[in-house]
């Protein structure tokens, strides 16, 4: 690394902690006001001020969708995205620390912003609506948002600091029964149960899930069960995801599940419909030279990288980030902000997103992106290996 990149570096650490209480405010502001997929009207607002005062320009609504933005900086190639996450989860907020996502993101683009003038190329900061389920990031790849990027990345909170994050492939189904109502004490014989068809089709699937790999997936939630005890259920529906290592093994194991909603209509004569909801996410293709280059920066800060493979298989999850994994080189590394044992989409981890370690995470991670971008833009070598390694997968 050449001294003028360490200097670099040394100036974009030296920009988050000036920046240390308005990103800070800013993280907490998102995480008290919880916005659900595609109505983060707020914190998308934000975040575009913070950029603007930055001397980003941004677009707001950008690629047609009212609560995603791009925000530029500098011109030309090499051009590195940085990702902004800001939508909640309906119940517990931010309990997969979104708030935390947005906040690196920004404070990494207001710290490049500070050197740029001292770089080749441009970088730019997307915000990236609706990842819990909407797809956000797959809208705006199929609208052009990541033509000409180079690199993209972001980070994600979690309980350990990781150079990536096991992605498995996910597919959402809505499924619905339809019976005939019936007085269930005196004419039960007259109805058809739709409720019974569900409870028959989950049943199917919880058998079903001993008889799937280890890296597989089925769980869902019954959004209508009957309108009153006494009424043979005419009507019943259900929201299920189903996980996969693989888009191919992924498409496996929806036709073995569609089976088991089958066998529920078959088992009751009741009418199933069924429906895949929004966008497919894809597995993610972490690229290994970016993903090295990312660890080596959050290591300059005193955190300690642990090796994926010493984690067991089980633990995994799934983004809308693994789509864009498969068109440009991407990486999604984890940053600690809880215990290790605290679970993601839980109450208690949406309490640490704004603890001292998820202000300390807020931190470390705009300062590692922010590193890890002055990488891509002034290190050919490491642009060329990324793109080798992102050709190979």
């Amino acid at each position: 690394m050449s001294e003028s990149v360490t200097e670099l570096k040394a100036a974009v650490c030296a920009a988050v902690e000036r920046e240390r209480d308005t990103l800070l405010a800013l993280s907490r502001r998102i995480y008290a006001h919880p916005e659900l997929v595609f109505a983060e009207h707020q914190a998308s607002g934000w975040l575009a001020d913070y950029l603007e005062q930055a001397g980003f320009a941004v677009e707001r609504g950008a690629c047609d969708l009212p609560t995603a933005f791009v925000a530029r900086l500098g011109s030309g190639a090499p051009c590195v995205a940085v990702l902004c996450e800001y939508d909640a989860l309906p119940g517990i907020g931010h309990g997969c620390g979104h708030n935390i996502i947005a906040t690196a993101g920004a404070g990494a683009g207001a710290a490049l912003a500070s050197v740029i003038a001292h770089c080749h190329g441009s970088v730019v900061v997307l915000g990236t609506p609706a990842e819990e389920g909407g797809g956000g990031k797959i809208l705006m790849a199929k609208r052009g948002a990541f033509d000409g990027i180079d690199a993209a990345m972001m980070v994600h909170p979690a309980g350990l600091d990781l150079p990536a994050m096991k992605v498995l492939a996910v597919a959402t189904v809505a499924v619905e029964y339809r019976g005939k109502a019936a007085h269930a004490a005196a004419f039960p014989h007259r109805g058809v149960n739709a409720l019974d068809a569900l409870i028959t089709a989950y049943n199917s699937i919880s058998h079903l899930r001993q008889h799937i790999r280890e890296s597989e997936r089925v769980h869902g939630i019954i959004t209508d069960g009957g309108q009153a005890p006494n009424i043979v259920p005419e009507r019943s529906a259900g929201l299920f995801y189903i996980r996969a290592a693989t888009e191919a093994r992924l498409e496996k194991l929806k036709a073995r599940v569609l089976g088991c909603f089958r066998a529920g209509a078959e088992a009751t004569g009741a009418q199933l419909e069924h429906h895949w909801l929004g966008e497919q996410y894809s597995d993610m293709d972490s690229n290994q030279p970016l993903a090295a280059a990312y660890a080596a920066n959050v290591q300059r800060l005193g955190r300690v990288v642990r090796d994926l493979r010493t984690l067991p298989a089980a633990v995994s999850g799934s983004t809308d980030m693994g789509n864009i994994s498969k068109l440009v080189p991407a990486i999604h590394p984890m940053i600690a902000a809880a215990p290790a044992h605290v679970p993601l989409h839980s109450s208690e981890f949406a309490a640490y997103a704004v603890s001292p370690s998820g202000d300390q995470a807020v931190l470390d991670g705009a300062k590692a992106l922010a590193m890890t971008v002055l990488d891509v833009l002034c290190r050919p070598e490491l642009r060329a290996a990324a793109r080798a390694a992102f050709e190979q997968q």
